[in-house]
């Protein structure tokens, strides 16, 4: 069994010293309540009450008792490394954490019981005090509502007076869960061990995460965002360890010759969900933007090769940015930010104290990506957004999570652009988002982004509003909502609305109030609220469909499944213009159909609305209009803003997909691609073209569509070819997104240079042993397509290569590579891999499943493999994995089978995504019926024509 490492007579010696801090105002401990107890005869410890007690009739806690402090004591009993050396004994490794909380409450309505979290805690010693009086109140005993509310119910003899002061005390002890949850343990190897069987590079550390309610796995606390307090927090830890938190470290001094503690200043007022802290042997790089010391810290390995030091300095940069344009200074004197090896989402924005998958963070010359830059740069502008809109003002609830994560979103288009203005990259990255946003909701089974708070409770309820919807749809909103208002209002609104409401909760309506103020002191008319909750109360979005011979305009719900009826309807503000006339401003404001004179097409001239995508909505036009934008296109595509290339080609697959245009009207919006060498154009094809791929690449279709895409693709494929002979890459940042773009059609489609080009590349490699043979911006679209024109010599020698790599970088291109061949017993044997964590990390499991369900020869193999082991596969990413393992689903046969997962297996938690699968799956089986034809027949009609 586990060593469980009791406290020493030192570490409790070092308690007293705590004490003694805490009495004289620094924090509060332990043993400071036994001193008070040992004067009042205590009565024995209670006794819990039967745990078969009726659970509270709520989810939400009573708001009798408002927190405004937590003095918390953590102890992780972890061991940092495992010795196995001669005449050395080995410490059994323990997964116990001990700690105790004191949380300083004020009564607003007199009660007789408490009510707090707790989750998986052993907890006991409960101590009451009212601190007006200094005097302990007798607890009753104890209820645990694990299953239900989690609340923790506290029954008191007397009462708690309205307006009064007081204290809860509690014991709790648990365990360090390795689900990446909560309290969690992490695993790395710093260098590389001598032999396979040789242990001494492990690795262990601990971390946290909280949101959105984990907090109450850690310690017993009010874990509502709105219960917002200061947390004064002591970690005792491994001597040889750092112990981070959300503040300042105040004090740390050595206890004995295995202990140590780190007390840290007090945390900001803030929600539970951002506490956090880890213990580590990680080492910093620092940087400073003139008043903040920026710490980022990573494996030693890692610092000391310099693969955070991008990450250090680009912070400083974006954390400027944010406090001139917010006009608020961040309001602490430290930030820290720290490259952990396992977590669950990419980052997670704790005040003070950032947490990445190290993947999020570290850069590594020579061998990541040159574009691995946009991916860093914008998590960290993601979550130093956060430190405002998040952490200073937070959601009253998690039906307005929106709030958080689409300000957060929205920012970074503009501090990346700032931090990296040569990357360009504003246009991209809201197209590319805009795109991930419609597809899901086009579905009936979205969501508003700001549904009643009564449909957000449980935490299955609460888990699913961060989706990718909540992410994406919500910045489109904002951006569409400050092109209505004008930039200047919008920016004044959000500088006031943040400092007004510091360190306090916001909904959604109060964001409409301070901009509704904003607007009208600038001079305008917008009703803001009455315009924006068509946007945020309804779930979808609209499609307006303009007639450009007569004028006629109307809008409806798209949605892709036709036989849904909607009344829904929106304010929807338009930006139109035409190859005679510049960008007007036009509002549709009426589920009727109305005539509008800016869209009468003039002497032939084509109409194009939301101009430059500033609306989030899609536009359907008259046939005639549709082939004038596909001349142009063919003719001049520059005189067509470049946002609207891409979208037009996206706008016209969709609704193909919706059954609103003929499907081959969508397939001639790719006509114009021969030409075109901007990466938007062909990166919205692409995305659109792979629908095809999916629902045809298991029939007759597939060959004819190759043929056709090695035709459109051989122009940009020779022009990166000519430009760099495939062996460097361009300077211009989009350049290099295109060269990866043409390199990874022609391979897949077959263009014999490519594949000749790639597998000779890959053998270069394997005869070298030497990765410089490859660009690090070609590595992972090399690798994949030599593995799928390759066997078991390739992929064994790539699978050897991921085993022994320590840069993350690389780890990621080979584990994505890997899920490229075609040999089914290597997919198979790839599958079993992801079973065994020493192999495949937990947070790598889904998207490694997703990546071989990528795979047309992998797709059946991971759905029977996920039911298989659905327990252990789902701990991370189930949602994801459940949509993208479906995502070819298009038979009957197919369909039953997602209806029987969804009986028996236990997937309640991600029940939108099982319910969201059908959907799209009733959607592919009828649009796969009645395009497949017509689909053949455009194909081979193209093909037939260049060959002719």
């Amino acid at each position: 069994m586990p060593k469980t490492s009791p406290v020493s007579k030192a570490i409790a010696a070092t308690f007293a010293v705590l004490t003694v801090g805490a009495i004289v105002g620094i924090v509060t401990m332990v043993i400071f309540y036994k001193v008070q107890i040992s004067t009042m005869d205590p009565t024995p410890r209670p006794t819990f009450l039967p745990t078969t007690a009726a659970p509270p009739p709520v989810i939400r806690l009573p708001t009798d008792l408002i927190p405004h402090r937590y003095d918390l004591f953590f102890q992780p009993h972890l061991y940092t490394k495992i010795i196995q050396e001669v005449n050395v004994t080995s410490p059994n490794q323990t997964h116990l954490f001990t700690g105790n909380s004191t949380v300083h409450f004020h009564c607003v309505q007199t009660t007789r019981t408490i009510y707090l979290h707790s989750l998986d805690l052993d907890v006991s010693g409960p101590v009451v005090m009212d601190t007006d009086q200094n005097r302990r109140i007798h607890v009753l005993g104890m209820d645990n509502h694990e299953d239900t509310s989690n609340f923790l119910q506290i029954h008191l003899k007397d009462h708690l007076e309205a307006g009064g002061n007081y204290s809860l005390f509690l014991d709790f002890e648990g365990q360090l869960s390795e689900e990446l949850v909560g309290m969690y343990v992490s695993t790395y190897t710093e260098g590389q061990p001598a032999h396979e069987d040789d242990t001494d590079a492990d690795r262990f550390l601990v971390a946290t995460h909280l949101q959105p309610g984990y907090a109450r796995r850690v310690f017993p606390c009010f874990d509502e965002p709105e219960m917002k307090a200061e947390f004064y927090v002591t970690i005792i830890h491994r001597i040889d360890t750092t112990a981070l938190g959300n503040s300042e470290r105040a004090e740390s001094n050595i206890i004995d010759e295995d202990w140590k503690y780190t007390r840290f200043h007090p945390t900001p007022t803030m929600s539970t969900y951002l506490l956090a802290f880890t213990v580590s042997e990680f080492t910093p790089v620092v940087s400073t933007n003139g008043r903040v010391s920026i710490r980022t810290y990573a494996r030693p390995e890692a610092t000391a090769k310099g693969h955070a030091k991008y990450a250090a300095n680009i912070t400083s940069t974006v954390l400027t940015f944010y406090e001139k344009k917010f006009e608020i200074n961040y309001p602490q004197r430290t930030l820290d930010q720290i490259a952990l090896p396992d977590m669950g989402p990419a980052a997670m924005e704790n005040w003070g104290l950032i947490t990445y998958e190290q993947g999020a963070l570290l850069f590594e010359d020579g061998v990541s990506s040159a574009l691995h830059k946009e991916w860093i740069v914008t998590i960290i502008a993601h979550e130093l957004a956060h430190q405002w809109f998040g952490n200073l003002v937070t959601m009253k609830w998690w039906n307005d999570v929106w709030l958080n994560e689409g300000f957060a979103s929205y920012m970074t288009y503009y501090s990346v652009d700032h931090a990296e203005p040569s990357f360009k990259m504003m246009d991209a990255t809201v197209l590319s988002d805009l795109h991930v946003a419609f597809e899901s909701d086009a579905l009936t089974t979205s969501h508003p982004l700001s549904p009643p708070q009564e449909e957000v409770q449980q935490m299955d309820q609460i888990e699913q509003m961060f989706d990718s919807l909540t992410y994406t749809k919500g910045p489109f909103v904002l951006r569409m909502l400050a092109d209505i208002v004008n930039e200047r209002a919008f920016n004044k609104a959000i500088n006031k609305y943040l400092s007004d409401f510091s360190y306090k909760n916001t909904d959604q309506d109060d964001l409409w109030d301070y901009m509704q103020k904003a607007v009208d002191e600038d001079g305008g008319h917008t009703n803001v609220a009455k315009v924006m909750d068509t946007w945020t109360k309804q779930n979808g979005y609209p499609v307006i469909t303009i007639n450009t011979t007569t004028g006629e305009i109307y809008q409806r719900h798209f949605l892709f499944n036709d036989t849904s009826e909607s009344s829904q309807w929106w304010h929807i503000p338009i930006r139109v213009m035409s190859n005679g006339s510049q960008s007007d401003f036009v509002w549709l404001d009426t589920s009727d159909t109305v005539k509008k004179e800016e869209f009468v097409s003039k002497k032939g001239e084509w109409i194009l609305a939301n101009v430059n995508c500033f609306g989030y909505y899609r536009v359907n036009y008259n046939p005639e209009n549709w082939e004038r934008l596909f001349t142009q296109l063919e003719k001049d595509p520059q005189r067509i803003p470049l946002m609207n290339r891409g979208q037009l080609i996206d706008d016209a697959f969709n609704l193909a997909r919706a059954k609103l245009v003929n499907v081959t009207l969508a397939l001639n919006s790719t006509r114009f691609l021969f030409h075109e060498t901007d990466y938007l154009p062909w990166e919205s094809a692409v995305r659109n073209l792979q629908y095809f791929v999916l629902m045809f690449d298991r029939t007759e279709v597939y060959g004819p569509m190759q043929a056709y895409l090695r035709e459109k693709v051989g122009g940009l494929y020779n022009h990166f070819q000519n430009l760099t002979d495939l062996s460097e890459v361009p300077e211009v940042h989009s350049e290099q997104h295109n060269q990866i773009t043409a390199i990874n059609v022609a391979c897949s489609n077959g263009l014999p240079e490519c594949v000749a080009m790639a597998t000779k590349m890959y053998a270069n490699w394997m005869e070298s042993n030497s990765t410089n043979m490859i660009h690090p911006n070609l590595r992972s679209k090399i690798y994949c397509h030599a593995m799928a024109a390759g066997g078991k010599e390739e992929w064994e020698f790539a699978w050897n290569k991921f085993q022994t790599t320590s840069d993350t970088s690389e780890k990621d291109q080979l584990r994505k590579a890997l899920a490229c061949t075609k040999k089914i017993w290597l997919l198979n044997r790839y599958l079993e891999y992801t079973l065994d964590p020493e192999k495949i990390r937990l947070m790598d499991v889904a998207p490694t499943i997703l990546y071989i369900a990528e795979n047309v020869a992998g797709q059946a193999l991971a759905w029977n493999f996920i039911r298989a082991h659905w327990d252990y596969v789902s701990k991370a990413h189930a949602s994801a994995l459940i949509m993208g393992v479906t995502s070819r689903f298009s038979t009957q046969f197919e369909l039953e089978e997602l209806e029987r997962f969804s009986r028996d297996y236990s997937v309640d938690s991600e029940s939108r995504a099982v319910q969201q699968a059908m959907e799209q799956t009733q959607v592919n089986i009828q649009w796969l019926s009645e395009n497949k034809d017509a689909v053949l027949e455009w194909f081979e009609r193209q093909t037939a024509s260049k060959s002719g």
